[in-house]
């Protein structure tokens, strides 16, 4: 019992201080932010003709990829296990800077590549996420800033373009309807990460920002609302689940959160950056794992405790 609640009281302790320093780290945005003209929201979504989200006055629109039917491993993704194009938008001093991630195949990446550059964008990665899948899936990482209304344009251009080559609108399928198996015990998977993830549709997400870190791109920073972010997306039974995600690290923590995660029995199927301009020096490592769900767990914990200066080595035991 006593070790009961010496687990639950540090999980606690955990969430506070990842609390405390998220509302630190959203300070720094929020003081660069009033710098600057608010985003007008209802510009973009008139423009770019979807309804995104808001959030510490920076706004996203994700769109669902519905129209892809994704297996790995005989798991099926769906768009709540990182299967979502997303582009977001954030103040800057020539109106906002926009940073987004674009899910194309195979077939889709040349033409939408040649839009990107047609718009005066610029494309800052391309990688995949999984390996084995089926149909072959890559992302996109593109950026730019001007004026909201040209941004918005240009994003709009971008996103017309995908529906252009594929013939369909990506959020007008049915994938985003559907659920996978999940019996996994959450509660204890939260005790071993330290964190408290989301179900959705199955897919039980982790979404850990970092708050040690005071990162820009162009001298405007990102948030964990622009993608500056761990995250981890479990599906599954207790003895066979299924993890994607991606790691954020600064260059002195690849090697060690590589190896945690391959020690571990998880495979990196990317290691890369997202941003070409960005300060800190940052990149990103996408992994896949497929195990007993408590093994994949523990193998995240140990690669979480190679990142972060003070919250994110503060695990359970």
């Amino acid at each position: 019992m006593q070790a009961t609640y010496r687990c639950e009281f540090k999980l606690l302790a955990f969430l506070l201080a990842v609390s405390a320093s998220t509302i630190f780290q959203d300070v720094f945005a929020q003081k660069h932010k009033r710098n600057f003209k608010p985003i007008d929201t209802a510009a973009i979504e008139q423009i770019v003709a979807i309804k995104g989200k808001s959030n510490n006055g920076e706004y996203k629109i994700t769109i669902p990829q519905n129209d892809l039917s994704v297996l790995v491993d005989g798991f099926k993704i769906i768009p709540a296990m990182g299967l979502s194009t997303w582009v977001a938008f954030t103040p800057s001093k020539n109106g906002v800077m926009v940073m987004g991630d674009i899910v194309v195949t195979e077939d889709d990446l040349k033409i939408v590549q040649q839009e990107i550059i047609k718009q005066g964008l610029t494309t800052t990665a391309i990688h995949n996420h999984f390996v084995r899948n089926h149909p072959n899936i890559m992302f996109m990482h593109m950026g730019g800033s001007g004026s909201t209304e040209m941004m918005a344009q240009k994003t709009r251009a971008v996103l017309d373009k995908v529906k252009e080559v594929r013939k369909t609108n990506p959020s007008a399928g049915t994938a985003s309807l559907e659920a996978v198996v999940n019996t996994l015990d959450t509660k204890r998977l939260d005790e071993l990460i330290g964190h408290k993830g989301e179900m959705t549709k199955g897919v039980y997400k982790y979404t850990i920002g970092r708050p040690d870190v005071k990162l820009t791109e162009h001298g405007v920073p990102v948030s964990t609302f622009l993608g500056f972010n761990t995250w981890a997306a479990f599906q599954g039974t207790p003895d066979k689940a299924a993890v994607a995600g991606d790691f954020t690290m600064l260059e002195d923590e690849v090697e060690p959160v590589l190896k945690a995660l391959i020690e571990n029995g998880i495979e990196v199927v990317a290691l890369h950056n997202h941003m070409v301009h960005e300060k800190p020096r940052t990149f990103f490592l996408h992994y896949w794992g497929v195990g007993n769900a408590e093994q994949l767990a523990r193998g995240l914990r140990t690669a979480l405790n190679a990142t972060g200066k003070n919250t994110m080595r503060m695990g359970m035991h």
